[in-house]
């Protein structure tokens, strides 16, 4: 189903700035596009490609890419797609959509199941595309905008597309400055087009760094050091840095009949309540190694093992984070890749001093679950303020390489490069320690 467009803004101020934003854009003033939260009703948003565990997708063009998510109203409400494409830096490529899209968007999403059995009633919502009724023609950052029946936008998601036009190869290391030689993992790579060379890619190539598929943090801006044949090779120390942080906190809801590690008790009320262990603070603690899945969550159900799209029930979450007393220059806050990592008065934290503890509840769905708690300190985030930041923490880095072409009027993502720090590169220890030993007993 198609439906014309007609143009509402919302009291809701971040549906009024995110409108207002695109307004500019149609005006020609380039601005960055920033994904808008969805609201209380539409829960368990997930966006991912190849691996349902991504936060979201980065696929080879013509791969598929999947949305789900739930409405808690239950009523089986109409919902609309569109798609718009951007720059290496999440400004509009001012293309016309014929020029990025082959077929037509706008269009209503009708793969919907309600829930069954679940003490919570919700819709289950799912679009993949490509289908049959759009296609993706060319490579570089999406935005999927999700609409309802009045028009009014409900929520947004980045997505990326690449091309095999250049080989990108990349490792990480361990810094050569001693102050971040324990705490920070720095990514060195190297760009090589498949065919011919790039023409003047300190104008033309661009590269984006993420760590564990999260916008939050990315480093952008990255010119090449050096040109070996026609590879360009970037070796930087500070600029190319992260924090390494911390193994994510954890709780596993697969079965509400029982206490999983890390769950305390469950209790049956209207709906289930879940009350996970205390969690320590990990900031002046020995880094220890505990497999995560850097974020992200999946959904699944061992009480009724056939669908969990439909079948999984939600339960209240409560939250608790030890600590001897509040923090009086910030808030704490609880997430993950079950809320896109943002910070809302729905997962903050709240100190509660006759127990020592914050607490928070949070409404999820059954399910594995990556969490961590960050500190906001007025407009900034302390992401590893809590937990901790070591140079051994397993973390996902994508390197993604964009190239506008002489004359062309959007930006190509020609390659993505992916790495994990289980391989981590200790090339200053070799240097700085073993090679004058090995000079020594020589």
């Amino acid at each position: 189903m198609v439906r014309g467009w007609t143009y509402n803004f919302t009291y809701n101020e971040k549906k009024i700035f995110f409108f207002f934003s695109s307004f500019i854009f149609n005006q020609g003033i380039s601005q960055i596009v920033y994904e808008l939260p969805e609201p209380d009703n539409i829960k368990t948003v997930k966006f991912f490609g190849s691996k349902i565990t991504d936060n979201f997708p980065v696929v080879k063009l013509g791969e598929k890419i999947t949305l789900v998510f739930d409405d808690l109203n239950g009523n089986e409400n109409d919902y609309y797609y569109k798609i718009e494409h951007f720059n290496h830096d999440w400004t509009t490529s001012n293309l016309l959509k014929n020029e990025y899209l082959n077929g037509y968007d706008n269009v209503r999403i009708d793969n919907l199941i309600n829930s069954f059995n679940t003490l919570q009633s919700y819709t289950h919502y799912r679009l993949e595309i490509p289908n049959k009724n759009i296609s993706l023609i060319i490579s570089g950052n999406y935005l999927i905008k999700v609409f309802d029946s009045y028009d009014e936008l409900i929520f947004s998601r980045r997505f990326c597309v690449y091309e095999e036009l250049a080989s990108v190869r990349s490792s990480v290391n361990r810094p050569q400055n001693m102050d971040r030689f324990n705490t920070h993992q720095s990514i060195h790579f190297s760009i090589t087009p498949l065919k011919g060379t790039f023409r003047n890619p300190e104008k033309n190539l661009f590269v984006n760094l993420i760590q564990n598929r999260q916008w939050y943090n990315q480093i952008q801006g990255l010119k090449p050091q050096y040109l070996s044949g026609s590879t360009l090779q970037y070796f930087y120390e500070s600029p190319s840095q992260f924090e390494g942080g911390n193994e994510f906190y954890f709780f596993d809801s697969k079965d509400l009949r029982i206490s999983t590690p890390n769950i305390s008790y469950t209790n049956k009320s209207e709906l289930y309540e879940i009350y996970l262990n205390i969690d320590i603070p990990r900031i002046y603690k020995n880094y220890s190694y505990s497999q995560d899945i850097n974020g992200g969550f999946e959904i699944r159900n061992t009480m009724r093992p056939s669908n969990p799209d439909n079948e999984a029930d939600y339960s209240y979450v409560y939250f608790s984070l030890a600590s001897d007393r509040k923090i009086s220059d910030g808030e704490i806050y609880v997430y993950g890749g079950f809320n896109n990592y943002k910070i809302s008065d729905l997962n903050r934290m709240y100190f509660n001093p006759s127990l020592g503890i914050y607490e928070g509840i949070l409404l999820l769905k059954q399910g594995f679950y990556n969490y961590k708690y960050v500190i906001r300190e007025k407009e900034k985030i302390k992401q590893n303020g809590i937990s901790g930041s070591h140079a051994l923490t397993e973390n996902v880095y994508l390197v993604l390489a964009y190239y506008r072409n002489v004359g062309a009027q959007y930006d190509s993502l020609i390659g993505v490069g992916e790495c994990n720090s289980f391989n981590l590169q200790n090339w200053y220890f070799l240097i700085e320690f073993l090679l004058p030993l090995v000079l020594f007993l020589w």
